[in-house]
């Protein structure tokens, strides 16, 4: 037996023995078993730490060492994060990173289809940064798909069309639509909520897109002139124009849609819905001083 096994036995017999007899007749030093019930009566240092973490990545799964380590001196434990990556990395929690496809498909949508309306200057020319909230929006559509499947026949594909407007002061998705068909209403019912949204912003606001046929309508237009708002289109063929958006979709995919099967319209709806509210409200991020859109907004209006 150990040294620590002895002093575990020990422990066990003190409520029927007295100790200087169970150590003289045990032959075991005092010295030793007083170390060692010391080290007992602390328990593991790791312990409540461990539970924080295992419950903080419960509900943000996508949180590596940085993220948890900040998420936890919200608690007030603070703790350095070499500590964290060491107790993560010992707990089998990681990051899981996923190809960039599901399956064997791939999207093939493509909201370009050549000049079919209106074609406005790149007024942002990749000026994305703002320090002022609902000055400038971008949007775009994304497709993802899911699997209809029925007993005996081939898996069918569908997509699920999804358009959002996002903020670049904080990168908060303020107005977003979902829908089985790309199809011009539900852009501009987006369009409609995040006017009405941004209205507030005492400076003239910026609408910025890439040249979609969404985009280009004579409805999307007007109701930007309307509410005095300047049209904003990156270059045909140019993604770095709006590297914002690109950059949020990717984040999207990889962290709710890429190594993940859906298997019906609303399953797949339902996982959206629920990963935007969370990118809002709970997502963390380094260049919001660890805080999440939402919550970065918020403080920066109460100190205004």
């Amino acid at each position: 037996m150990t040294k620590r096994e002895i002093a575990q036995f020990i422990l066990g017999l003190r409520d029927q023995f007295v100790l200087a007899d169970i150590l003289r007749a045990l032959k075991f030093p005092k010295a030793t078993y007083m170390y060692w019930q010391k080290r007992f009566n602390l328990g593991d240092p790791d312990k409540e730490l461990e539970d924080q973490i295992l419950l903080i990545h419960r509900q943000n799964p996508d949180y590596g060492y940085r993220r948890m380590t900040v998420a936890l001196r919200g608690y007030g434990m603070l703790v350095n994060k070499k500590r964290i990556q060491r107790l993560m990395r010992k707990m089998g929690i990681h990051v899981k990173g996923y190809s960039t496809h599901v399956s064997e498909y791939r999207s093939t949508y493509h909201s370009y289809e050549g000049k079919v309306g209106f074609i406005c200057k790149n007024r942002l020319k990749r000026r994305f940064q703002t320090p002022v909230c609902h000055q400038k929006i971008t949007t775009d559509t994304t497709e993802l798909v899911y699997f209809d499947i029925c007993i005996g026949e081939p898996a069918t594909v569908h997509g699920l069309y999804l358009d959002v407007f996002l903020d670049m002061y904080n990168s908060e998705i303020i107005s977003y639509r979902l829908s089985p068909v790309p199809n011009e209403q539900a852009i501009l019912e987006g369009l409609d909520e995040a006017i009405r949204i941004t209205d507030d912003c005492r400076y003239r606001r910026t609408f910025h897109s890439d040249q979609g046929w969404g985009y280009q309508s004579a409805d999307y237009h007007r109701k930007l002139k309307q509410h005095r708002i300047f049209q904003s289109m990156s270059r045909k063929g140019t993604c770095l124009d709006n590297a914002i958006m690109e950059n949020f979709f990717s984040i999207l995919k990889r962290e709710m849609y890429y190594g993940k099967t859906f298997h019906s319209y609303d399953e797949l709806k339902t996982a959206i819905d629920r990963y935007l509210y969370y990118y809002n409200y709970q997502r963390i991020k380094e260049k919001l001083d660890w805080q999440s859109p939402v919550m970065y907004r918020l403080n920066a209006s109460n100190r205004s």
